[in-house]
Protein backbone atom coordinates (compact mmCIF):
# COMPACT_ATOMS: atom_id res chain seq x y z
CA UNK A 1 0.00 0.00 0.00
CA UNK A 2 0.92 3.22 -0.78
CA UNK A 3 1.24 6.17 1.71
CA UNK A 4 -0.50 9.18 1.10
CA UNK A 5 -1.61 12.51 3.60
CA UNK A 6 -4.87 11.06 6.10
CA UNK A 7 -6.54 14.79 8.15
CA UNK A 8 -7.11 12.62 11.24
CA UNK A 9 -9.97 14.63 13.75
CA UNK A 10 -10.27 14.24 17.16
CA UNK A 11 -12.82 14.84 19.47
CA UNK A 12 -12.12 15.08 23.08
CA UNK A 13 -13.22 16.59 26.36
CA UNK A 14 -10.82 19.67 27.26
CA UNK A 15 -8.32 17.89 29.85
CA UNK A 16 -5.21 19.09 29.99
CA UNK A 17 -2.34 16.75 29.60
CA UNK A 18 -4.34 15.02 26.49
CA UNK A 19 -2.48 16.60 23.55
CA UNK A 20 0.54 14.84 25.31
CA UNK A 21 -1.26 11.36 25.06
CA UNK A 22 -2.25 12.26 21.54
CA UNK A 23 0.88 13.00 20.16
CA UNK A 24 2.30 9.96 22.14
CA UNK A 25 0.23 7.46 20.00
CA UNK A 26 1.98 8.79 16.87
CA UNK A 27 5.56 8.85 18.41
CA UNK A 28 5.47 5.09 19.72
CA UNK A 29 4.68 4.47 16.18
CA UNK A 30 7.29 6.91 14.75
CA UNK A 31 4.79 8.70 12.83
CA UNK A 32 6.05 12.07 11.79
CA UNK A 33 2.57 14.56 12.15
CA UNK A 34 3.00 16.69 9.48
CA UNK A 35 0.51 19.48 10.98
CA UNK A 36 -1.80 19.37 14.06
CA UNK A 37 -4.25 22.23 15.19
CA UNK A 38 -6.47 22.47 18.16
CA UNK A 39 -9.62 24.27 18.99
CA UNK A 40 -13.23 24.26 20.13
CA UNK A 41 -15.48 22.31 18.12
CA UNK A 42 -19.05 23.46 17.07
CA UNK A 43 -20.25 22.04 20.61
CA UNK A 44 -18.11 24.72 23.35
CA UNK A 45 -18.15 21.20 25.45
CA UNK A 46 -15.60 19.52 23.10
CA UNK A 47 -12.14 19.83 21.70
CA UNK A 48 -11.29 19.49 18.47
CA UNK A 49 -7.86 18.13 17.31
CA UNK A 50 -6.83 18.51 13.28
CA UNK A 51 -3.96 16.61 12.78
CA UNK A 52 -2.21 15.81 9.22
CA UNK A 53 -0.09 12.33 8.48
CA UNK A 54 1.42 10.89 5.83
CA UNK A 55 0.69 7.07 6.17
CA UNK A 56 -1.01 4.26 4.55
CA UNK A 57 -4.82 3.56 5.02
CA UNK A 58 -3.89 0.38 6.90
CA UNK A 59 -1.84 2.59 9.22
CA UNK A 60 -4.54 5.70 9.74
CA UNK A 61 -7.28 2.97 11.05
CA UNK A 62 -5.40 1.75 13.80
CA UNK A 63 -4.08 5.22 14.57
CA UNK A 64 -7.91 5.83 14.82
CA UNK A 65 -8.54 2.67 16.42
CA UNK A 66 -6.31 3.56 19.37
CA UNK A 67 -7.17 6.98 19.68
CA UNK A 68 -10.92 6.05 20.13
CA UNK A 69 -9.68 4.12 22.83
CA UNK A 70 -8.31 7.32 25.24
CA UNK A 71 -10.61 7.65 27.75
CA UNK A 72 -10.57 11.34 27.16
CA UNK A 73 -11.29 10.76 23.12
CA UNK A 74 -15.26 11.06 22.77
CA UNK A 75 -14.56 10.17 18.98
CA UNK A 76 -11.45 9.97 16.02
CA UNK A 77 -12.37 9.71 12.10
CA UNK A 78 -9.81 10.08 9.52
CA UNK A 79 -10.37 11.33 6.06
CA UNK A 80 -8.50 11.64 2.95
CA UNK A 81 -7.80 14.94 0.98
CA UNK A 82 -10.95 14.92 -1.13
CA UNK A 83 -13.26 14.85 1.80
CA UNK A 84 -12.80 17.85 3.32
CA UNK A 85 -12.11 21.07 2.75
CA UNK A 86 -9.33 22.69 4.49
CA UNK A 87 -6.92 25.97 4.38
CA UNK A 88 -3.77 26.88 5.93
CA UNK A 89 -2.18 31.04 6.49
CA UNK A 90 0.94 31.78 5.74
CA UNK A 91 2.34 35.11 7.29
CA UNK A 92 5.59 36.70 5.51
CA UNK A 93 7.38 39.59 7.18
CA UNK A 94 9.47 41.56 4.20
CA UNK A 95 11.87 44.68 4.27
CA UNK A 96 9.43 47.46 4.05
CA UNK A 97 12.16 48.78 1.13
CA UNK A 98 11.42 46.08 -1.20
CA UNK A 99 7.80 48.54 -2.06
CA UNK A 100 10.34 51.05 -3.39
CA UNK A 101 11.00 49.65 -6.54
CA UNK A 102 8.05 50.28 -7.88
CA UNK A 103 5.30 47.58 -7.64
CA UNK A 104 6.78 44.32 -8.61
CA UNK A 105 6.31 43.28 -4.94
CA UNK A 106 2.77 44.22 -4.92
CA UNK A 107 2.29 42.28 -8.67
CA UNK A 108 3.27 39.50 -6.54
CA UNK A 109 0.51 39.90 -3.57
CA UNK A 110 -1.76 39.91 -6.37
CA UNK A 111 -1.23 37.11 -8.33
CA UNK A 112 -0.95 35.46 -5.33
CA UNK A 113 -4.25 36.33 -3.89
CA UNK A 114 -2.33 37.59 -0.91
CA UNK A 115 -3.31 40.74 1.41
CA UNK A 116 -0.64 43.18 3.08
CA UNK A 117 -2.12 42.55 6.70
CA UNK A 118 0.33 44.98 8.70
CA UNK A 119 2.81 48.25 7.20
CA UNK A 120 5.58 49.63 9.65
CA UNK A 121 8.56 51.55 8.71
CA UNK A 122 10.89 48.63 8.35
CA UNK A 123 8.72 45.76 7.50
CA UNK A 124 5.48 44.77 5.74
CA UNK A 125 3.26 41.89 6.99
CA UNK A 126 1.76 39.59 4.20
CA UNK A 127 -0.66 36.99 4.66
CA UNK A 128 -1.82 34.29 2.29
CA UNK A 129 -4.30 31.30 2.76
CA UNK A 130 -4.71 28.79 1.21
CA UNK A 131 -3.14 24.82 0.88
CA UNK A 132 0.75 24.49 1.87
CA UNK A 133 1.62 24.44 -2.10
CA UNK A 134 0.19 27.93 -2.54
CA UNK A 135 1.69 29.73 0.79
CA UNK A 136 5.20 27.71 -0.51
CA UNK A 137 5.33 29.46 -4.07
CA UNK A 138 4.34 32.80 -2.34
CA UNK A 139 7.36 32.16 -0.02
CA UNK A 140 9.44 31.33 -2.97
CA UNK A 141 8.89 34.31 -5.17
CA UNK A 142 9.35 36.70 -2.21
CA UNK A 143 12.23 35.04 -1.35
CA UNK A 144 14.17 37.35 -3.96
CA UNK A 145 13.49 40.14 -2.35
CA UNK A 146 14.42 39.12 1.32
CA UNK A 147 12.06 37.60 4.20
CA UNK A 148 12.23 38.43 7.44
CA UNK A 149 10.26 35.73 9.20
CA UNK A 150 7.52 33.36 7.84
CA UNK A 151 5.19 31.17 9.84
CA UNK A 152 2.67 28.60 8.53
CA UNK A 153 -0.21 27.66 10.46
CA UNK A 154 -1.11 23.92 10.47
CA UNK A 155 -4.23 22.95 8.48
CA UNK A 156 -7.79 23.15 9.75
CA UNK A 157 -10.46 21.50 8.02
CA UNK A 158 -13.66 20.83 7.22
CA UNK A 159 -15.74 17.70 6.47
CA UNK A 160 -17.73 17.49 3.39
CA UNK A 161 -20.21 15.28 4.54
CA UNK A 162 -22.28 16.09 7.51
CA UNK A 163 -19.92 16.61 10.84
CA UNK A 164 -19.18 12.80 11.62
CA UNK A 165 -19.29 13.44 15.72
CA UNK A 166 -22.91 14.57 15.80
CA UNK A 167 -24.19 11.50 14.15
CA UNK A 168 -21.86 9.71 16.13
CA UNK A 169 -23.33 11.71 19.68
CA UNK A 170 -26.90 11.17 18.76
CA UNK A 171 -26.74 7.30 18.05
CA UNK A 172 -24.87 7.10 21.61
CA UNK A 173 -27.47 9.02 23.17
CA UNK A 174 -30.35 6.81 21.33
CA UNK A 175 -28.40 3.69 22.35
CA UNK A 176 -28.58 5.07 25.90
CA UNK A 177 -32.48 5.52 26.43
Amino acid sequence: MTSKNYTITVFTEDQSGLLSRVVGIFNRRNINIASLTTSQSSDPTIHRFTIVVNVTEEMVIKLVAQLDKQVDVLKAFYYDDQEIVYQEIGLYKVPFKVFSNGDVVEQIIRKHNARVLLIESEFVVIEKTGHEEETTALLEELKQFGIYEFVRSGRVAIVKPMEMLNNYLATQATAAE
